[in-house]
């Protein structure tokens, strides 16, 4: 086992994230304010004010350690959600708290359950810690078919059973009831993950709620998205069983939040009136985007995404994802190759929702691709 985590460490996958504008915008001589970021899932309208006044406000205390357990962003996390401090951990960004939590509830070889397709980040980590990961297969459009979920997850009694919601790279929502579902087919030792990274998008959070009636079930979140502060890092890992925060916080990177990640955090965490803009906006253009790909031939809008994201589906057997991905790149377009997301395929892009500048020079540009 420990020769296969090396390998997974030299030859394993790498996680494939969107490319830059910059580097769009040099290779292929495109101003940069014309390029349409839609392949890395951030905020429509960039930072939360308060995060980042909080940001300038905290580089004089960059000299300074940090508290090692981030306590004040704990207490701000926890005040916001009813919860208290110790049942927090903080992370340097959503995807830190995923590691620590397959390497402390897993031990080698032991199964950790996903979706596939699900985020690749998953399978990943569970490959380089020597854990081995377990797929349930999603349905038609990406169905998350929780009934083949709890069938596999009672055959193979992972220690670690992965649910998004909603589901990435579908966008596709996981009800409450289907959440409980999980919740309770899962044994005792199976620690149940809700990756809500994407959940404002919704509409709809209930993970929280559903915290105090299940020991074994930690919610996952990040600043990310609906917060806009993806460049900050800031993440944390949430449940009423705080025997299961503990472990985490001993396994983690001693100072992982620093001083600027902190303050942003305890700023950001509360401006709720940001969050509400970049929700408002992703839902009118995710309404707007479907009207408007309906007329373009040669592609399908994979229905029922709740995310800020959606899959492009490529009807045209001349083209595939690569070949759309790199076409788009020449029209200043970015989005990510479904190649790139195993489990997925060369028949789909993920493609973000955002303001509608970007979408309307996305379609315009799949236009001239299916024409061409």
């Amino acid at each position: 086992m420990v020769k296969a985590s090396y390998a997974a460490l030299i030859e394993g996958e790498v996680y494939v994230p969107g490319l830059s504008s910059e580097y769009v915008a040099q290779k292929y001589g495109i101003p940069l304010d014309q390029i349409a970021k839609l392949g890395s899932a951030e905020n429509p309208h960039g930072p939360s004010p308060k995060a980042l006044a909080a940001v300038v406000e905290a580089a004089g205390r960059i000299d300074l350690y940090p508290d090692w357990t981030a306590k004040r962003l704990r207490e701000a996390i926890g005040q916001k959600y009813g919860f208290d401090p110790d049942n927090v951990v903080c992370g340097s960004g959503e995807t830190e708290v995923i590691s620590m939590v397959i390497r402390a509830f897993a031990r080698p070889d032991e199964p950790v359950l996903m979706h596939d397709p699900c985020f690749p980040l998953y399978r990943i980590y569970s490959n380089c810690e020597g854990r081995r990961p377990v797929f349930s297969p999603t349905g038609k459009d990406f169905d998350p078919m929780i009934d083949r979920y709890i069938e596999t997850m009672k055959q193979v009694h992972p220690k670690i059973a992965f649910i998004t919601n909603p589901h990435n790279p579908s966008g596709r929502m996981v009800t409450k009831e289907d959440v409980i579902r999980v919740c309770e087919a899962a044994s005792a030792d199976t620690l149940v993950a809700l990756d809500e990274a994407y959940v404002h998008y919704t509409e709809n959070e209930f993970g929280m709620k559903l915290l105090p009636n299940y020991p074994n079930l930690i919610v996952l979140r990040t600043l990310s998205k609906a917060f806009g502060l993806a460049g900050l890092r800031v993440g944390f890992g949430i449940a009423a069983n705080s025997k299961l925060i503990l472990p985490l916080r001993q396994i983690k990177p001693t100072w992982n939040m620093g001083q600027l990640q902190i303050a942003g955090g305890i700023a950001g965490i509360d401006d709720e009136e940001h969050v509400r803009r970049a929700v408002k906006t992703v839902v009118a253009m995710r309404a707007y985007v479907a009207e408007r790909l309906s007329s373009v031939a040669g592609f399908r809008m994979v229905p029922g995404s709740r995310a800020n994201f959606f899959l492009l589906e490529i009807l045209s057997p001349e083209l595939d994802s690569t070949k759309v991905f790199n076409e788009l790149l020449k029209r200043g377009v970015i989005v990510k190759d479904g190649s790139d997301i195993p489990g997925l395929g060369s028949r789909y892009l993920r493609v973000d929702v955002n303001l509608q500048k970007h979408m309307d020079r996305f379609v315009s540009a799949l236009a001239e691709i299916r024409v061409a």
